[in-house]
């Protein structure tokens, strides 16, 4: 038995570290499933069961624990910028700049109300304090990468060594974050006189007055001797419209084709096209001639089928849906697009990016011509692109330990592990392709890094901070975070809300959709896609998601070293 004792024991083992380290996250991950209230905590669980086992005094050495954190929040931070690169800038266009804006205010906000804690409740002349506060902050948000930033920020501050171990005020606040989060959302419907049918027969209304293009079927001869020889994919991107030819005459012959079809002159072509580009269309391939086709009404006999096509063709990368036609060309409909895991509204300002999951809708035929289109060749994508990965984090990492020196600060401002990362990270997601990076990374390959590097960041806090969890939260200013953290929470959601609802008569789906992705908070989605049959949460998540992920990081480095350096 000696073996065993040694082996949970002896801290500087390998074999101990990996126990630590295996025990704290399986059980952490297994207790985060159950459910109370029908929510649960998730992989947050992680921290509370470090917190117990460095309590009881089973810990390692904490150079590797400090290593173990920081690698796993790189991991972490990195893969959430590849997720939120993509629909980043897209979100400052017409119709979520409001939102992005509102999404700011509530977290300036919760960064008032939480200094207003600060200064009402606790003793200013205490160094330890307002960090403590900073971890409640976030806990409060539900927010781990902003946790992670600043606990790194704190290295800079506290160079004694002696860092305040600020995962015990976010776990103080965060179990009441979640639930604060969706009660307050409940309770602006009722403050603002809400009534749910009323907004879903709104957004049933909004979408009728914005259809598709209308389709118009033509019948065109070819003359233009230009044309003979290339395939109707050239001629695609010829006219740089979309069109579908659903059926070809040549040589007397009926033919169903392809986008490999080749035309001759004289070939008699039915096409579909959006009836604004019906001019140009004829004016190209050449006049419009009367044919006697297969009745529509056996067309409209096909079977309909659903089915879900990745976006592998390099072409499609930044495409809007509104352009494409898909209804009116195409003839099918594209009900959802999923982005790294992440389920976006189809709405017709969504831009494409390879790597794209769409579900489309429609006849055999036309969905086949879809796939054609949009790649849908998923081999291309299974091959995980680690290069681009570690590439972009070894840019991060030197972005990131750039000291920016501000008249007044007590030291350099630097992005550190967290935010240069993350910015790096965005921007790859962004503009890879530009420089022939391969961005895309599989949803699962993402989701498996940045789980991973969340569940090695959140073990070693709370393994760190276990220690000093009694004296710091049951002896001490344990049920003062509790409430500060709730303060934190409600506040600013019933002030932003209002605003949003009768300021600018946002929807109140939108809104609850704006409140969980500025809290960057998926229990609060899920409550707000349940209450509503369309898809205008969705919309507002991910609309304010990307930049309130932005500002939860960068914001808690600005705090710790503006403020609790002083």
């Amino acid at each position: 038995m000696e073996w065993l004792i040694n082996l949970f024991a002896t801290q500087d083992s390998v074999a101990h570290i990996v126990l630590l380290y295996a025990i704290v996250i399986s059980l952490g991950v297994l207790l985060g499933k159950v459910k109370i209230g029908g929510i649960s905590l998730g992989v947050t669980f992680v921290l509370f069961a470090g917190i117990v086992a460095g309590h009881f005094g089973f810990t390692a050495n904490s150079t590797i624990l400090s290593f173990m954190q920081d690698f796993g929040l790189i991991l972490f931070v990195f893969c959430i910028g590849l997720q939120v690169g993509p629909g980043f800038f897209e979100s400052f266009r017409k119709g979520g700049v409001e939102l992005n804006l509102l999404a700011t205010m509530a977290i300036v906000l919760n960064v008032l109300v939480m200094f207003g804690c600060y200064y009402t409740f606790f003793d200013t002349s205490n160094p330890y304090n307002l960090p403590m506060l900073v971890g409640t902050l976030y806990g409060a948000v539900t927010n781990t990468p902003g946790l992670g930033a600043a606990n790194e920020a704190l290295e800079s501050v506290f160079t004694d060594g002696n860092i305040p171990q600020i995962a015990n005020g976010y776990a103080c606040a965060y179990p009441l974050g979640v639930l604060g989060i969706i009660g307050a959302t409940i309770l602006i419907r009722y403050v603002t006189h809400v009534s749910l049918n009323e907004e879903e027969a709104q957004l049933e209304e909004q979408e009728a007055q914005n259809p598709h293009a209308k389709p118009c079927a033509i019948t065109l001869r070819v003359d233009n001797k230009a044309l003979s020889g290339h395939n109707l994919r050239e001629l695609s991107e010829f006219l740089n419209r979309d069109i579908v030819c659903t059926r070809i005459h040549h040589d007397g012959e009926l033919h169903t084709p392809t986008r490999d079809t080749v035309l001759s002159v004289g070939d008699e072509l039915r096409i579909v096209c959006a009836e604004s580009d019906v001019l140009p269309i004829k004016a190209f391939i050449g006049p419009e001639i009367e044919v006697e086709w297969r009745p529509d009404e056996d067309i409209d006999k096909e079977p309909m089928i659903a089915r879900r096509i990745v976006v592998t063709n390099p072409k499609m990368n930044g495409k809007t849906l509104g352009k494409m036609h898909f209804s009116s060309v195409y003839g099918v409909n594209v009900t959802r697009i999923n982005r790294n895991g992440m389920d976006l509204f189809a709405s017709r300002n969504h831009h494409f990016h390879v790597g794209d999951k769409i579900m489309v809708v429609g006849r055999a035929d036309n969905v086949e011509r879809v796939a054609d289109l949009m790649g849908d060749h998923i081999k291309l994508l299974d091959a995980p692109n680690i290069a681009t990965i570690f590439i972009g984090i070894m840019l991060g990492i030197i972005f990131g330990s750039i000291p920016f020196s501000l008249p007044g600060m007590p030291v350099a401002l630097k992005l550190g592990l967290a935010g240069g990362p993350l910015i790096i990270a965005i921007l790859i997601g962004r503009f890879g392709y530009c420089f022939k990076l391969v961005t895309y990374t599989t949803t699962s390959a993402n989701m498996m890094l940045r789980e991973i590097g969340l569940v090695l960041f959140l073990a070693s806090v709370g393994i760190k901070a276990g220690a000093g969890f009694w004296e710091t939260v049951v002896a001490g200013d344990g049920l003062k975070y509790v409430g500060c953290g709730f303060l934190i929470t409600v506040i600013p959601i019933l002030v932003v809300g209002t605003i949003a609802r009768l300021k600018y008569k946002f929807n109140y789906f939108t809104i609850m959709g704006m409140i969980a992705g500025t809290y960057t908070d998926p229990p609060a989605l899920a409550y707000a896609n349940s209450t509503c049959s369309r898809e205008a949460p969705a919309i507002g998540y991910s609309t304010v998601y990307p930049l309130s992920m932005f500002l939860r990081i960068f914001v808690a480095q600005l705090i710790v070293i503006f403020f609790c350096g002083i």
